[in-house]
Order: C-alpha cells, then structure tokens, then sequence
C-alpha cells in the first residue's frame, strides 16, 4: 500500500507539473499548424507569469492576474506575429529574440519596481488560484485505495489544473470541427488556396497568434498565481521548449501532444521525488543529475523514439500574397 500511495501521489506531481506544458503546447499548436513556427513560447509564459504576479500583488486579486497575463502574452504574440506575418522575417530568430528580450525586461522592471532581486513579493492566500476540494474528499482520504485516488489524486487541485485538460478536447474541437479550425489547417498546409478561396491568410494567421497568446497566458499565470506564490527571474526554466519539443512529439495533435506532456511532467515528478534518495547500488543520486533528467530524456525520446513526424507544409515559410 506504501507503493501505491507513493505512486499516486507521484502521478499527483505529475498533473500539476503538466499543465503549463499542456497549455504551451495547446498554445503552439495553433500557430504552428497556421505556418508559424513559434520558439517564442518561452517568453510569452514567462512575461504573462511577471505581468500576472504584478497585477495580482497591487489588486490582491487572481483574476485580475490572469487578466494581465493574458494581455501581456497576446501582445507578445501580436509582436511576434509583425515581425514575421507582416514583414515576413525569420520566424525562429524572432522567436528567440522575444525569449532574451522578456527575460531581460522581467529582470530589470521586477528590480526596479519591488527591488527584491528581479522577484515580485510573496502572495497572499486570497490572490492566488487555491486548491479545490471535491465534495466527501475529506472523510474518502482514509480509505485506502479509490479514495486515496480521489482525494489525492483528482480532487485538490486548483482551477487552473482542471482548465488546462478541459483545454484539450477544446482545441481538438476548434480545429478539426469548425469552420476557422479547417482554415487555419489549411493556411499551414497551402496558403495559397486560402487565399483563393478570398480569405485572407495573414488575418488568419495572426488569429492563429492571439489564441496562442491566451493559451500562453493561462500557463503564465499558472506558474505566478497557482504553482508559485510569486514571480522568480527566468521561472519558465525552459518549459517553453519542452512544450514545444511535446508538440512535435506527438506529431501537431492535440491528444499525443497531451500524452507527451504527461510524460514529460511524469520525468520532471520522478526526478524531484529522486532528489536525496538513496538508491540500491547507486547511492544517493546526484541533484544536478535529477535537475538534468528530464531535459536529457527529453532528448533521448525525440531522437529515438519520435519516428517520422511530418509538419505541416508551410510552416515557417513566409506567406506572400499573389498579385
């Protein structure tokens, strides 16, 4: 029974660790299989997590927070979307670009306005998004087995966390059962006959950005208001990547993508439990190696056991209108 209880309270870590990789990679979903390519993942969850913990430290409230985190992310987006839908520039150099620049903007305004070493100041209880207990969660927590699972594992967890997996059938739906989703699939497979059909690709494909700002300003806030109690310097810590790395894993699609974010949160649960454990013939595992373990097999995995993955056509090709 130990055993299992370790082990739920592992996949427990695993859910919350989860859901900004969810959410990012819902995120990227949207602009890349519009044509976009979009490293800038990265620095969108990482300025709505600084504008969500700002707003939410003045106004006390989560919701406004997250309101700001949104903002900030869509115009991140927008910016993004003028460097290489309007002026057709180099989509991973403005990607990246846009990742240096908001570390180093969060950096030097978290400085300058809190002068707590790039940080915002700790959040009180009523400014953040809070644990939810499902009804009986309580009395269920002593018995052993499903309620164990019920009140471990599906219920205490915060809005955002159940948001988040609500987001996937969501965008599921958006793009294989509406009319925009079917434009924007085709604006990233053969613009051309977008445009053909009189609807204007660059439109589309800044629409495709802002649903990928909102998604990026969910996982933002998530990290500033839910899983933290403030903003710290660079606290994406790479997970822009990962969720870009879970989107070409499960090939541009929704519910793989969801499983390779799973998994991956899963490496990341496993690697934290790991930390001071001594294990059998080993010994105590190094804390830089834990730290490093799910990146490393993040690599692995794509490399060995991804397959072929095919993009879409016209992604990261700049799309020139036809005259």
């Amino acid at each position: 029974m130990e055993l299992f209880t370790l082990l739920v309270l592992v996949l427990d870590s695993t859910l919350r660790l989860s859901v900004p990789l969810i959410l990012a990679a819902m995120a990227g979903l949207f602009s890349e299989r519009s044509g976009i390519i979009d490293i800038g993942l990265e620095g969108k969850m990482l300025g709505a997590a600084f504008a969500a913990a700002t707003v939410a430290t003045f106004t006390a409230s989560p919701w406004a927070g997250l309101a700001a985190g949104i903002g900030a992310s869509m115009l991140l987006a927008l910016v993004h979307g003028y460097a290489c839908i309007t002026h057709r520039g180099n989509q991973v150099v403005s990607g990246l670009a846009l990742n240096i620049l908001v570390s180093g903007v969060t950096a030097v305004l978290g400085i300058a306005w809190f002068a707590q070493g790039g940080r915002t100041p700790q959040l009180p209880g009523e400014a953040r998004f809070l644990p939810l207990e499902w009804p009986g969660a309580a009395w269920l927590r002593e018995v052993p087995g499903l309620g164990t699972v019920y009140s471990e594992l599906l219920s205490g967890h915060n809005l955002m966390v159940y948001l988040a997996f609500l987001a996937v059938p969501t965008v599921a739906w958006v793009l294989y059962r509406t009319r925009f989703g079917l434009r924007l699939r085709a604006a990233g497979e053969n613009p051309q006959s977008v445009e053909t059909a009189g609807i204007s690709v660059i439109a589309l494909r800044y629409r495709a950005l802002l649903c990928t700002g909102v998604a990026c300003g969910l996982a933002g806030a998530y990290l500033s208001l839910a899983q933290s109690a403030s903003f710290i310097n660079d606290m994406t810590a790479g997970k822009g990547y990962i969720a870009l790395a879970a989107l070409i894993f499960g090939k541009w699609r929704p519910v793989p993508a969801l499983l390779a974010c799973l998994l991956f949160g899963f490496l990341d649960a496993v690697a934290i439990r790991l930390q001071g454990v001594d294990l059998p013939g080993i010994g105590e595992v190094p804390v830089q190696f834990v730290q490093a373990l799910p990146y490393v097999l993040t690599v692995v995995l794509l490399a060995g056991f991804i397959g072929r993955a095919i993009p879409p056509k016209a992604l990261g090709v700049p799309y020139v209108k036809e005259r």
